[in-house]
């Protein structure tokens, strides 16, 4: 597992979540990425999907950090 900062936030991910990273780093200004990393905090997990419908889930995992995860369906 890899593990970068989008916006301060601490963020552990797999390659295949590579597309999320980038679309939360560069695709998403800091207030509007920070909506994803509030939410997983309040609820836990939050979904979401990227320009080209890559659908992905934010969790928070307790200590600060949060896991970014590819779902497939």
């Amino acid at each position: 597992m890899k593990e970068t900062y989008i916006h301060g936030f601490r963020v552990k991910y797999e390659e295949n979540c590579r597309d999320g990273v980038n679309y939360l780093f560069s695709d998403l200004d800091r207030d509007e990425a920070k909506v994803f990393f509030d939410q997983a905090k309040a609820k836990k997990t939050v979904k979401f999907e990227d320009d080209e419908d890559r659908q992905f889930t934010l969790s928070y995992n307790g200590d600060g950090s949060y896991t970014l995860m590819r779902r497939t369906y």
